[in-house]
């Protein structure tokens, strides 16, 4: 009985998790990013959000269970960020970093989810950002941001930095346009395996990354 007692807390948590990491209107999320790919094209990498069946692919490779330090780099308008926020647990912390103040604003505008910890900041800073928080080691980290337009030295620093938070077991979870990253990945990480989406609207190519 107590189990079962448990079990409807939990399920009350998640289910009020999700509401709170629900955005405004798909239509407003799609204008936001057009908007922001048209000021900002190197930042931004592509005129549209992530597509659900991309999220889902990604999303597959988390153990929920066990995950409590997620992190999210270049969430945009929360395409990533609202299915995470659905599903990871209650006690677990999602830090999102982006460095576009427009996502930001919409960001804080649409999610309440007290789990969110929204950060305007560069990926190359995820070190300080983690101890800033008072986090451990990250399970995973998420990331979309266009490395086909970075320069090869900031490249280095986020796959590297990147690599060093990372729980022993963590896996960085890359989705991508281009096979730009792939070297930078090889290079750093002990395994890196390569997939693909082909049901976005751009192909996207994916590479799961093990410690």
């Amino acid at each position: 009985m107590v189990k079962k007692d448990h079990n409807n807390v939990n399920g009350h948590q998640r289910s009020c998790a999700s509401e709170a990491a629900r955005p405004r209107g798909r239509f407003s999320q799609f204008l936001l990013f057009a908007e922001g790919f048209l000021r900002h094209p190197n930042m931004v990498g592509w005129v549209l959000p992530s597509s659900p069946f991309l999220v889902e692919e990604v999303l597959k490779k988390v153990d929920w269970d066990q995950a409590r330090v997620i992190v999210e780099y270049g969430p945009g308008v929360g395409a990533f960020t609202t299915r995470v926020l659905q599903r990871m647990r209650p006690d677990a912390k999602l830090i999102a970093l982006e460095i576009n103040p427009e996502f930001v604003q919409f960001l804080k505008g649409s999610i309440t989810d007290p789990r969110l910890h929204l950060v305007q900041e560069s990926a190359t800073e995820i070190d300080a950002i983690l101890q800033q928080l008072g986090c451990g080691p990250a399970d995973y980290i998420i990331s979309g941001i266009p490395f086909k337009t970075l320069p090869d030295a900031l490249r280095h620093t986020i796959v590297r930095k990147t690599h060093d938070v990372l729980h022993p077991n963590g896996i960085f979870l890359v989705y991508q346009f281009s096979d730009v990253v792939r070297p930078y990945l090889e290079s750093v990480f002990r395994k890196v395996s390569p997939g693909f989406e082909l049901l976005n609207i751009i192909p996207a190519r994916l590479f799961f990354c093990a410690r």
